[in-house]
């Protein structure tokens, strides 16, 4: 059974930064597309960012442009997502995911069926 994992969150102040990583064990992500979602309490998962297999596209949801940034490492078989200037309404446990088409599609990326492996999560916190 293939198997993401994500590490990176912790508890931030408002403003703050974090970076997750997610890698896998067993298979390597070079091929696939990558998504983040996020799951705050009482809320549906949603996706976040997606990058393609390439590295030529990747997508963000509205709330996190311009201030997130995903990006992908194959040498270390890791994709990163960046988060910067974190607010409270960023609380979530992040989940990456991995797509078996090598695209992030405009209309489909954010859409957490579209996946087919998916990590435990991490908890990311944003409070004083």
């Amino acid at each position: 059974q293939e198997q993401l994992v994500e590490t990176g969150g912790g508890l931030v102040q408002p403003g703050g930064s974090l970076r997750l990583s997610c890698t896998t064990s067993g298979f390597t992500l070079d091929y696939y597309a990558v998504g983040w979602f996020r799951q705050a309490p009482g809320k549906e998962r949603e996706g976040v960012s997606c990058i393609s297999a390439t590295n030529s596209n990747t997508y963000y949801a509205e709330s996190v442009n311009h201030r997130f940034t995903i990006s992908r490492d194959k040498a270390v078989n890791t994709v990163y997502l960046q988060m910067n200037s974190l607010e409270p309404e960023d609380t979530a446990v992040y989940f990456c995911a991995a797509d078996l088409s090598p695209t992030c599609w405009s209309h489909t990326w954010s859409r957490d069926r579209e996946y087919n492996y998916w990590g435990q999560g991490t908890q990311v916190t944003v409070s004083t």
